[in-house]
């Protein structure tokens, strides 16, 4: 159960990751297209949002690896 436990939740936490990178890049097209002169200060937001975005995953192998050697 443990092994599934941790199955799960690393791959939900990718599938979340993927989904919220597809989300921002299509935002990200979307504006740069409404107002092409705001493009560098998007991109900058968007860097920052993608790394906030990308630790999720981390986070959630952090704990997986917690629940699966620690054995809670």
């Amino acid at each position: 159960m443990t092994a599934i436990a941790v199955a799960l939740l690393i791959g939900l936490a990718a599938l979340g990751t993927g989904i919220g990178f597809a989300l921002l890049g299509g935002k990200f097209l979307e504006a740069t297209a409404r107002q092409p002169e705001m493009a560098p200060t998007l991109q900058t937001k968007m860097f920052i949002m993608a790394g906030l975005l990308d630790a999720v995953p981390m986070i959630g192998v952090g704990i997986a690896l917690y629940i699966l050697f620690v054995g809670v």
